[in-house]
Order: structure tokens, then C-alpha cells, then sequence
């Protein structure tokens, strides 16, 4: 029997993949495309993102491929100036295309010992006290005990499991594809910046080989949305939108995408569970989408290997929903608003005028910047610390960085009185005795997806809370 399989080898599946296999988890990844997509969705990744790649020590892999951008103007694109102290260490957007970011996470996995199979497509499954069944088109018939369903917005696994996924439906269309322009790229770029003073669901870019990601919108709403637009379609909307269509020509990728807002009404049914774009669907505007979907992996890696492994307290895996869900209809709502901003409605226009001025104000525009960049998520672990259920930045320790403790997804106590002991966890816990000017507590227990589960200074309140997330300490 297979520990897990994840359903969906993308970026939330691979992520998870990767969590899964620091602890020891068999995995499994089924992907239905046979080969990856080569086009580009997703341009980014955001500050909180960058920090999971920094605490797992795969970061400079991106970085090397990928271009550092300023954190400004990423709500609604309302110009605004990069917010000065933001509690990072990375206070930058990591420009990287989602092919690239696909192809460094499942490498990372494979590399870890998770086993990726392309063409295999779930069809059915069926769920007992003991695992999961899982059939594939192919007639293969498998069987583990966790599934996990990453398999996007129009999840199989959601869909057979009769999750409701209640939301508001799209009323607002774009076009967005990958073609050739007949134009030279000093008149396409004339023309992107005069229309985008107004129509800002509206871009021409180079991606690679001569091609440009060409963003539009669409006249209305297509009765079937899963038919992709035709390149006369774009022709036609870019005449409309920018008075040309730069003759536009040998497209390699056509889709739309709409303003629908839908959100699972559970993250978890017995032994299967969701994550990524399978759970939450909304807009792409500010870049959220596979940021999310790659928190989400990380929040529930080590609890679900808890699981596993059979050392997991009694509500750990259920607190994967009860700290994600919120996040993500969070992001709904904002996704939602800054689509409204977006519209070019006198009304929507008067709005976006009035929080313009707003974002003047620098708590105005450092608040709106962490919600898109997800820095400022608090989980609820109760009354306390200011930086209870916070994750912790990656401070400077007097012999080194935190972050680069955190690489084999463990607990971590990191301790500056010397005094104290995660003794009975230690085959889940590090024990770090080291000084940070930097952190305003005497100790601090870290969760593995480096949330802050305590803060103080007494041992035997440690040894109350330890067991809350650690579960009961070695024999």
C-alpha cells in the first residue's frame, strides 16, 4: 500500500510531494498530461513563497533562474511605492515563469524519492477505515492511505468526493494566450502603456522564442468556458481594446479566465483531502493563485506525514482546514476587489480614485502589499506573544540564519536561555541554543512550516505545548 498519492503534478502537488518525502512518506504523483505544459499561467512568486523555498534550502535554484522585482503596485495596479519594513527577508517579487517553477518542484520531489507518473488519470475512487482506492483510466487500480487532490479548479477528486464548491460565478471575461506579433516591439510597447493607463486587464509581453502573452478582455461571457477562444476572437478584441491587433498569428496556447470566487466547503473528507486550486478558485489579480496553492502544501506536508507516521495529535490534520480555509477566502475577497477596481464602471472608478489616495498612507499600502504577498497571515493558536501563530521571519542568529536550520522540515526550539529541553520530541524536535538581537522573546517553538506554536521561557509550559502540535513525547 502507498503511504499517499497526490492527484496533480503541479506546483501545489510537487510541493507536497517534496514535504511529504523530507519525512520519510511514500508518495505518489499522478499527473494526467503526459508531458508538461509549456506554457505560462503564472509570472511569480511572492515574498511568503520565496520564504518556504528558503527554509527547505531550495531557493537559490529559482533565484538563479528567475529576476527580482520591487513589491509595488500588486494590488488592483494601483501605483504605489514599495512599502518600506516589511517583516521579511526577501522584500521582492521572484519574476519566474510557472513552467520553470513546475520544473524545479518536481525536481525537488523526484530527487527526494517521490515517484511522478505522467498519463495517469484518476477516474474513480472509493475510501474505507483502512486507505483509499483509486482507479486510472487505464484500468491500473491502486491503493493508499491518504489521497490528496491538487488537481486545479476543475479537481476530479473534488468532483467525485461531492465536495460542494459554493462561490459567485464569473461575470467578468478575459482572454489570455501565448502568440506572435507582426509588429516591432517598440510599437507594442507604445501602445501597452498608452491603453493601460485606463484598461488595466489589458498586456502585450515577450515570454520566449518570439512569442508574447497577450492579455485582453473578452465580450462577455462564453456560454461554454472550457472551449478555448479562436485567434480571430483575439484579433478581434484587440481591434476593440487598442484600436489594433498588431497582427497577432501562430498562437501556442489560447484559454480565458473569469472572476468566479468558489471555495470548497471542506478541505477534508476522511482519508482524502484537498489542496491548491482543487479547494479555492478565484481571479489571478495580484499573482496569488500558485503562491496559495504552495502554502497550502506546506501547511499540510508535515501534518499529514504526522499522520503517517502515527506520532500526530488527535486534531493536528484537521487543522490544515481550520488555518487554510481562512486564508484562502480571504484571498477571494481580495481577488474579487481588485477586480472591481479594475472595471472601467464610473462607480468602480470613483472607488479606485478614493484608495488611491488611501495608499498614500503607508500602513495603507504596507497592509494591502502583505495581504497579496502573504506575510501577514496570523493562525489562531490562541491569546499571547504578539508573534504566537505568526511565521517567523528569518532573523539572524549569532551563528548564522534561522532558515537555515529549518531545511529538514522538523520542529524547531530555538532557545536563548539555555535552560530549556525538547527532550522527548527529540526525533521531531531540534533543540537550538543560539542568540538573535533580532527576536524579541527568550525562546520560540516553531512548528516545521515555521509558524511560532510558543513563546517563553519556562519549561514546563514548553513541556504543556509541546504535545499540541509534537503529540505525546518518546517513550
Amino acid at each position: 500500500m502507498i503511504d499517499v498519492i497526490v492527484v496533480g503534478g503541479g506546483p501545489t502537488g510537487c510541493m507536497l510531494a517534496g514535504e511529504l518525502r523530507l519525512h520519510g512518506v511514500d508518495v505518489l504523483v499522478l499527473e494526467k498530461d503526459t508531458q508538461p505544459p509549456a506554457y505560462v499561467r503564472a509570472l511569480g512568486l511572492h515574498a511568503r513563497s520565496i520564504e518556504v523555498l528558503d527554509q527547505r534550502g531550495i531557493l537559490q535554484r529559482f533565484l538563479d533562474l528567475g529576476k527580482q522585482y520591487p513589491v509595488a503596485g500588486f494590488f488592483a495596479g494601483i501605483p504605489a511605492p514599495a512599502p518600506q519594513g516589511l517583516d521579511t527577508a526577501h522584500p521582492y517579487v521572484l519574476g519566474i515563469a510557472q513552467p520553470v517553477t513546475d520544473r524545479l518542484l518536481a525536481q525537488r520531489a523526484t530527487e527526494l524519492g517521490a515517484r511522478l507518473r505522467r498519463g495517469g488519470e484518476l477516474v474513480a475512487l472509493d475510501q474505507d477505515d483502512e486507505g483509499v482506492t483509486a482507479d486510472l483510466a487505464d484500468g491500473t487500480r491502486l491503493r493508499a492511505r491518504y489521497l490528496v487532490g491538487c488537481d486545479g479548479g476543475r479537481s476530479t477528486v473534488r468532483k467525485l468526493l461531492g465536495v460542494g464548491f459554493p462561490g459567485e460565478p464569473t461575470r467578468v471575461e478575459t482572454l489570455l494566450g501565448e502568440m506572435r506579433v507582426d509588429v516591432p516591439a517598440e510599437t507594442v510597447a507604445a501602445v501597452v502603456t498608452e491603453v493601460r493607463r485606463t484598461q488595466k486587464r489589458f498586456g502585450l509581453g515577450p515570454v520566449e522564442d518570439g512569442l508574447y502573452r497577450v492579455v485582453v478582455p473578452a465580450d462577455g461571457v462564453a456560454a461554454d468556458r472550457a472551449v478555448p477562444p479562436t485567434i480571430e476572437e483575439f484579433r478581434r478584441q484587440l481591434r476593440a481594446v487598442a484600436g489594433t491587433d498588431f497582427g497577432v498569428h501562430s498562437p501556442r496556447w489560447l484559454s480565458r479566465f473569469g472572476d468566479a470566487t468558489r471555495l470548497a466547503e471542506s478541505y477534508r473528507r476522511g482519508r482524502v483531502l484537498l489542496a491548491g486550486d482543487a479547494a479555492h478558485i478565484h481571479p489571478p489579480t495580484g499573482g496569488q493563485g500558485l503562491n496559495l496553492g504552495i502554502q497550502d502544501a506546506f501547511n499540510l506536508g508535515w501534518k499529514l506525514a504526522a499522520q503517517v507516521a502515527g506520532w500526530a495529535p488527535p486534531e493536528l490534520l484537521d487543522s490544515y482546514q481550520a488555518e487554510r480555509r481562512p486564508v484562502a477566502a480571504d484571498v477571494l475577497g481580495n481577488t474579487r476587489a481588485q477586480m472591481h477596481l479594475l472595471s472601467l464602471d464610473p462607480d468602480a472608478q470613483a472607488v479606485r480614485r478614493l484608495l488611491t489616495e488611501l495608499m498614500t498612507f503607508p500602513d495603507v499600502n504596507r497592509h494591502l502589499t502583505e495581504k497579496i504577498i502573504g506575510i501577514g497571515i496570523r493562525y489562531d493558536f490562541g491569546a499571547g506573544h504578539d508573534l504566537l501563530g505568526r511565521r517567523l521571519r528569518d532573523v539572524r542568529l549569532r551563528r548564522g540564519r534561522l532558515y537555515e536550520l529549518t531545511h529538514a522540515g522538523r520542529g524547531l526550539l530555538l532557545d536563548s536561555t539555555g535552560r530549556l529541553s525538547a527532550a522527548g520530541w527529540a526525533d521531531r524536535v531540534d533543540h537550538v541554543v543560539d542568540v538573535s538581537d533580532e527576536l524579541p522573546a527568550p525562546a520560540v517553538l516553531l512548528r516545521p512550516d515555521g509558524h511560532v506554536a510558543w513563546v517563553g521561557d519556562d519549561q514546563r509550559d514548553l513541556a504543556d505545548h509541546l504535545p499540541t502540535w509534537f503529540g505525546a513525547p518518546a517513550v
